[in-house]
């Protein structure tokens, strides 16, 4: 399918793959690390049906759960991984962060949940395959190139504000050692300035907390009548250079969900009718 891309003259793009009937996205920066396996899933290559056709991965929108398990299973197989290697998130818009080891390996998919609220993953663990779900947040991917170590996490306008990238970092360092200089980060498909309407709430939570000279007029742009326009991409790269990540080794995405909702499950597009997109990141063994 051809996509409506929004890159920055000269930027890398997100990859489409295909395997089997599965298509999935990639980041070529993450790629060339040569020490992760990852992938952002499109809405191609499921058995899901009607307003979750057809690669949904949420078991809480009202889809059935054969299909779900099905979904999952296909992507364990693009992954080379079994459903007891991927462990899942439990999002609610927070910046709470957990660093899970083998012993949560299915956890969300084969085996209960035995954690709440917890929107970022960690792992240092070869193997271990971390899951978190979208439908217009930012997928955020972090690799630790020095140390060995990963983490995902789901940043909606809330983690955003709330600088999820900082909070990230930050666990790296105190559980891994990680200097922010050695990561190579990715910001995933999700929705762009142009479709993203907010109120003026959430505009001031944002201009509070981008103080820097310039930076709340990149990140907002006033459409009247107490309304604008929101960029969580370039919110969310502030974010991760401020937090030390070099911007050489961060790519951002050129994929909108909302433009591309026919590829790509948007909440906003579908106005809440849709399954779930999901982030897969893994360290290689």
């Amino acid at each position: 399918m051809e996509l409506y891309r929004q890159g920055r003259p000269g930027g890398m793009k997100v990859e489409q793959n295909r395997d089997g009937g599965v298509e999935y996205l990639t980041f070529p920066i993450l790629s060339r690390t040569g020490m992760v396996r990852h992938l952002f899933t499109t809405r191609v290559g499921g058995v899901s049906r009607g307003i979750y056709e057809s690669m949904n991965l949420s078991y809480t929108r009202g889809d059935e759960k054969e299909a779900v398990d099905e979904n999952f299973r296909r992507i364990a197989a693009v992954l080379r991984c079994s459903l007891d290697d991927i462990v899942c998130s439990d999002q609610t818009h927070t910046v709470n962060l957990r660093i899970v080891s083998r012993e949560d390996g299915g956890k969300g998919i084969v085996k209960p949940k035995d954690y709440t609220d917890i929107d970022g993953l960690l792992t240092d663990e070869p193997g271990l395959v971390l899951a978190t779900f979208y439908a217009d947040c930012v997928p955020l991917y972090f690799v630790d190139t020095k140390r060995r170590a990963a983490a995902l996490a789901h940043s909606g306008w809330r983690g955003t504000v709330a600088r999820m990238g900082r909070c990230v970092t930050e666990k790296m360092r105190q559980a891994y050692g990680t200097d922010p200089a050695d990561i190579v980060a990715a910001v995933g498909p999700s929705i762009c300035q142009e479709c993203y309407e907010v109120s003026g709430d959430v505009a001031d939570a944002f201009a509070a907390e981008f103080k820097k000279k310039g930076q709340a007029d990149e990140i907002l742009k006033s459409k009247g009548n107490g309304k604008y326009q929101l960029d969580l991409w370039r919110a969310n790269e502030i974010v991760l250079t401020e937090a030390g990540i070099p911007a050489g080794q961060i790519q951002i995405t050129d994929l909108c969900t909302c433009h591309n909702s026919r590829y790509l499950f948007s909440h906003r597009a579908s106005q809440g009718k849709r399954g779930n997109l999901g982030a897969f990141l893994g360290l290689l063994s």
